[in-house]
C-alpha cells in the first residue's frame, strides 16, 4: 500500500451521503474537485496539514 495515500470519509455537501476519499498527501496542501460517488456533483475539497494531522474540507462548488 502507498504510504502517502490516506483514506478519508466526508459528508457530500449535496446529497449527505459519507463518501470515501483516497487523498495524496505527499503532493502537499492542495484544492480540488472530486464528484460525489453517490449523487455525482462536484465537491470543492481542500486538504491541509494540522500540526501532524491532515484535514479535508468538503464545499459546495456553488457556495
Amino acid at each position: 500500500m502507498n504510504e502517502a495515500l490516506d483514506d478519508q470519509t466526508v459528508q457530500c455537501p449535496y446529497c449527505g451521503e459519507l463518501i470515501e476519499l483516497s487523498v495524496d498527501v505527499s503532493a502537499g496542501e492542495q484544492a480540488y474537485v472530486e464528484d460525489c460517488s453517490v449523487c455525482c456533483r462536484p465537491i470543492e475539497l481542500r486538504l491541509w496539514a494540522d500540526g501532524d494531522t491532515w484535514e479535508l474540507e468538503a464545499r459546495r462548488d456553488d457556495d
